[in-house]
């Protein structure tokens, strides 16, 4: 919690911040009205104290400031106006106009300790239900699958979420990566603290270790106030970086020492900060090519990947999609307040013989489209033909008929079953002449369910 407190008497401000800061908190002085509502409008505060009666601006006009802020980026700070005895009733009408509460300098400071708490709760349960309808807002995917490989990663998940360890998601675009890292994130001890996602892609090199660490004001151009980085707000919680494989190459070095050390430092700042959260980290991207062509640090590499879950897309799970085309329907109906009833058997097979590029993430827009474009209770082969909701047109949805992608999977299918048989198994010797990694190897051999028989 940081404070301001704003108040003309020297020797109370400087008593009060003692007794605060040996609670924990954090406390800024102003010794005017003027400089406290500059210091409002650069930084960040959860509380105000500010007495009620100083020359210049009064703590009522303080009040008036804090009232007027915009909410939508930040919450406003809660205010405990200091009144002295003559101005109790003054104090209980800045309460009608929107202080908390009110503290008489004379009385035992023990008092301010206990409204100071009670807005702390009040504020970590606000944060608390507001991080809840987000997260509520973007579990887009369900985590009940009829497909074996599938069915092992939640597994996998479920059991890693009791541990610590730093996990590493592997999988294509698209294929629920970050809904895994959620569900492990909500399976562990830490599941009542925030999860914290970055998407390194999403920021360019320059504004990377902003974002992570932090910074103070002028510590660059434009860092017009202080800011905590996702490090700092994933303490206690879950920091998940997705794309981790688009990180620079500067930023890896300081994130292998983060996470070694559990310590950062916010930009312009000499202070070390201890921090205490669990890594998550999911790529698209080989990290072994990656770190063979210098783009990536082999040591970070170690030290992330304490587990590796690979993620199958979704057309190597096609018996899952009936029962996502069921999911995503009903919350598009449930968003969207219509009443189709459903699709025809055409559609169904259609969108089940697909090849989705794009995997769920995919899916689950064809079927929001589907429901915006559908102009009967029953969603037709037409809407999708006429709305070109899938790219490609009419040849990607030709019934019966193999993807080019299908066509690949099971040539290599076919070939890898038959450089393993002649080389009797040995996944090594099978692994140099396929030009692949041996875990490589490993992950196809699961990937397309193969058997020694």
């Amino acid at each position: 919690m940081k404070i301001l407190m704003i108040d003309d008497d020297l020797d109370f401000r400087e008593l009060l911040k003692i007794i605060l800061e040996r609670k924990g908190y954090e406390v800024v002085e102003s010794s005017s009205g003027e400089r406290g509502i500059q210091l409002l409008e650069n930084n960040e505060f959860d509380i105000v104290l500010t007495d009620m009666r100083m020359s210049g601006i009064s703590g009522i006009k303080v009040l008036e400031f804090i009232s007027g802020m915009d909410e939508s980026e930040r919450m406003k700070p809660d205010c405990i106006m200091i009144t002295g005895y003559g101005s109790i009733e003054n104090a209980v009408e800045a309460i009608r106009k929107g202080a908390f509460s009110y503290f008489i300098k004379s009385n035992n400071p023990e008092e301010l300790i206990f409204e100071i708490e009670k807005i702390a709760k009040m504020r970590r349960l606000a944060l608390e239900n507001t991080r809840l309808k987000r997260e509520y807002a973007q579990s887009d995917y369900m985590l009940k699958s009829d497909n074996p490989i599938f069915s092992e990663v939640i597994r996998a998940a479920e059991k890693v979420a009791s541990t610590d360890a730093n996990v590493l998601l592997l999988g294509e675009s698209g294929v629920g990566k970050e809904v895994i890292a959620r569900y492990i994130h909500q399976c562990s001890r830490r599941g009542g603290d925030v999860f914290v996602p970055v998407n390194c892609y999403a920021f360019s090199e320059s504004m990377i270790e902003a974002e992570l660490y932090g910074h103070e004001k002028g510590s660059f151009t434009g860092a017009v106030t202080s800011r905590i980085g996702r490090f700092e707000a994933a303490n206690g919680g879950t920091l998940f970086l997705d794309e981790i494989g688009e990180m620079p190459l500067s930023t890896q070095i300081k994130l292998l020492r983060n996470i070694e050390n559990k310590e950062i430092e916010r930009i312009g700042s000499n202070q070390i900060l201890k921090v205490d959260f669990r890594l998550i980290s999911a790529t698209n991207k080989n990290l072994e090519e990656a770190i063979s062509t210098r783009m990536f640090r082999e040591d970070l590499y170690y030290r992330i990947n304490t587990v590796i879950l690979e993620i199958p897309p979704l057309r190597s799970r096609k018996e899952d999609i009936p029962l996502l085309i069921e999911y995503f329907l009903m919350r598009a109906k449930r968003d969207m307040k219509k009443q189709a009833v459903g699709m025809t058997n055409e559609l169904l097979q259609t969108l089940y013989h697909y090849d989705y590029p794009g995997n769920i993430r995919e899916l689950k827009n064809i079927v929001e489209r589907l429901l915006v474009f559908s102009e009967g209770n029953v969603m037709t082969i037409e809407d999708l033909k006429k709305n070109r909701i899938i790219a490609g047109g009419d040849a990607s949805i030709s019934k019966g008929h193999l993807t080019l992608r299908e066509v690949r999977c099971k040539a290599e299918r076919a070939y890898i079953q038959e450089v393993l048989k002649a080389n009797d198994f040995d996944y090594d010797v099978s692994a140099t002449i396929l030009g692949i990694s041996t875990r490589q190897l490993y992950n196809k051999i699961r990937e397309y369910q193969l058997t020694e028989s």
